[in-house]
């Protein structure tokens, strides 16, 4: 039995693999359906009601993150019926949300390519004001920021927190309109499970969840530089916003592209201060005689500590002398480290801390 099978998505005939849905199935084949709620690290849930699809033979819009692909179906995207779904219901999210508050949701919400269903100011339904117990209430960990007016109650948070995360630190409290993102007992975050780790904030499509210390809008000047997370050995990496030569945020880059899956941690998201810091060694120091440090170049310290390792193993010998790496090294570093040590100063003598 083969493992892919033909549909057809908007007149297009696309090859889908078993258990996929229309959503899968389409994304592959480069047919874009906007939705709010979906994260394919997630479990599909259907909340939100964006990606709502026409599937021959139903007699109801479906939603495409959460319904199977199966042979021969017949499957559009966009057509009238659709468009004034999308208009609607796009309508009646902005409802909750203060004019300028709308415009800035829909810009935040544009990576779900919903560009094209901001809804004219003078088509809004009539502002509907949320009654939330989180409301004016501050949580004093010092990383994770809620504003319940921008939320939309996808779930996508309390989602990756219970699947990704497996810790379910947030979840979806009261009932109704007061329906909100909270705790048990609707206590800081500092005092539950949470890791810090900011998953939420990756994951909120309108922007409700957000880093406190950092602007959540990007700017059009700022630059986007990959790199690698040094925090331990694991090799996450991280897309860097550059705003004038200064770190502005620290993100994971998209779920599926880089080991780390879309995923960091505490420290990985958040800790980026020591780069800027005023206290930050920029230059070799080299002690001097009277105690005091002096600035060097790195071929002059590099010498230094050449030639003093070899004074203790020509006095002493190689086993007078040890050798500790690192697991924040790469691993060709590490691999260098007791090459050196071995080879270059003939001591086994060689440690890194991940081997304890």
């Amino acid at each position: 039995m083969s493992d892919t099978f033909p549909l057809v998505i908007d007149g297009q005939t696309v090859q889908a693999r078993q258990g996929e849905t229309v959503l899968q199935a389409a994304d592959r084949a480069g047919i874009q359906i906007p939705t709010f709620c979906n994260d394919p690290r997630l479990t599909p849930s259907g909340a939100c009601r964006m990606c709502l699809v026409e599937v021959q033979g139903q007699r109801r819009l479906q939603p495409s993150c959460a319904w199977k692909a199966e042979p021969g179906q017949v499957v559009t995207t966009a057509s009238e019926r659709i468009e004034k779904h999308r208009a609607v219901l796009l309508s009646m999210y902005l409802a909750d949300h203060s004019q300028d508050e709308a415009g800035q949701a829909a810009d935040i919400a544009t990576g779900n390519k919903l560009r094209a269903y901001t809804v004219d100011r003078d088509d809004l339904l009539p502002l509907a004001p949320v009654h939330s117990p989180r409301v004016g209430r501050a949580d004093d960990n010092p990383y994770i920021a809620f504003d319940p007016d921008r939320c939309i109650l996808c779930a996508r948070c309390t989602r990756y927190c219970d699947e990704v995360e497996g810790v379910s630190a947030i979840q979806l409290v009261e009932r109704g309109g007061h329906t909100t993102i909270g705790t048990a007992g609707m206590v800081g975050l500092l005092a539950t499970s949470c890791e810090l780790c900011g998953g939420c904030i990756a994951t909120c499509p309108t922007g409700a969840l957000f880093e406190k210390k950092a602007d959540p809008a990007p700017d059009p000047d700022e630059t986007i530089v990959r790199s690698t997370c040094n925090f331990c050995g694991v090799g996450c990496q991280v897309d860097l916003r550059v705003r004038d030569g200064r770190i502005a945020a620290v993100e994971a880059p998209p779920p599926g592209t880089t080991v780390n899956d879309g995923n960091l941690c505490v420290k990985g998201r958040f800790a980026y201060d020591f780069v800027h810091h005023d206290e930050r060694l920029r230059s070799p120091l080299i002690r001097q005689a009277d105690g005091s440090f002096r600035q060097a170049t790195w071929p002059e310290a590099l010498e230094r500590v050449a030639s003093g390792l070899k004074k203790i193993r020509d006095r002493d010998g190689g086993d007078a002398l040890g050798f500790i790496s690192s697991s924040r090294c790469t691993g060709e570093e590490n691999y260098l480290m007791q090459k050196l040590a071995r080879a270059a100063f003939g001591t086994n003598n060689c440690h890194q801390c991940a081997a304890t």
